[in-house]
């Protein structure tokens, strides 16, 4: 169980993995996500959305990019690897229903969560327009998949390198302010291009909805590391979520707390860069 039957990079130091699970993966709908741990004992859990499931194989596929010590571990894995942990699905799952016209909007490696949502909604019958966004090319992941969903795919890029030159709430919109408008809008990125996406749909009453996956840690709903304000409520992302509508989350709020983690991140991640970099110049010397 837990096996690494395929890897592959999709851009710098993001991966993907598929894991043999057929539990996971005949029970995981869209939206949910799973809990795994790379080293034994004490190690970190960490949280990472289910991106796509193949029930009559058995597995699961994650997406991930490396950005702490946890995640390194796991991108150095590889086919044939066994995760010691792992645990899912959780969280409450997309709300999948047929309503007109859905926009997604997925920005970075927000587009792997977003995938199996667009999917769904796909199939529900639903217009599907995807509106994906990264910093420049290279960076863009998961084209391909989107492409054979979407019935109008449009892609930005902040350094004009791929698609058309700009941030992903220009096209969202003049979504927005065609009639009839979209009915129903599914944000998945960067806290702050939640936060701006979710003001461009305010004004036109389009029904918004967002993922708060980046700030959970625990995932069981005991560390209190997720709790957002929505509305006027406390809620933890990991047993209430993932998902919340994009006009009542505290952004501002959200993303000061996630500013804490900043630093260990950034600590562990340039330590797991060192330590390659000496591993060079050893081979070399």
């Amino acid at each position: 169980m837990n096996k690494i039957i395929k890897k592959e990079r999709l851009a710098d130091e993001v991966y993907r993995m598929w894991i043999e699970s057929p539990l996971i993966a005949n029970e995981r709908k869209p939206g949910q996500f799973i809990i795994l741990q790379v080293d034994d004992d004490f190690g970190e859990r960490i949280p990472l959305t289910i991106a796509d499931a193949d029930p009559v194989a058995g597995t699961i596929t994650i997406v991930f990019q490396s950005v702490g010590r946890t995640t390194h571990l796991l991108a150095e894995l590889e086919p044939g690897d066994k995760i010691p942990d792992l645990l899912g699905p959780l969280g409450q799952p997309t709300h999948i229903r047929q309503v007109g016209h859905v926009v997604c909007v997925g920005g970075g490696i927000g587009v792997a969560p977003l995938y199996p949502i667009a999917q769904a909604m796909k199939a529900a019958g639903n217009k599907v327009s995807i509106i994906m966004g990264a910093r420049n090319r290279s960076l863009l992941i998961m084209e391909p998949e989107m492409r054979e969903i979407a019935d109008e795919l449009i892609i930005m890029t902040d350094d004009g390198s791929y698609g058309c030159k700009g941030l992903v709430t220009a096209p969202l919109q003049e979504l927005c302010e065609q009639s009839p408008k979209p009915d129903l809008a599914v944000i998945i990125g960067p806290p702050i291009m939640m936060k701006f996406a979710s003001e461009t749909t305010r004004p036109y009453g389009v029904s918004t909805v967002v993922s708060l996956n980046t700030i959970m840690i625990d995932g069981t709903g005991m560390c209190g590391g997720c709790r957002v304000t929505v509305g006027d409520e406390t809620k933890f992302v990991c047993v209430d979520g993932p998902e919340f509508d994009g006009h009542l989350v505290d952004f501002d709020n959200m993303i000061k707390r996630l500013g804490a983690y900043k630093v260990s991140e950034d600590k562990h991640h340039q330590a797991h860069h060192c330590q390659l970099d000496d591993a060079a110049a050893e081979l070399k010397g």
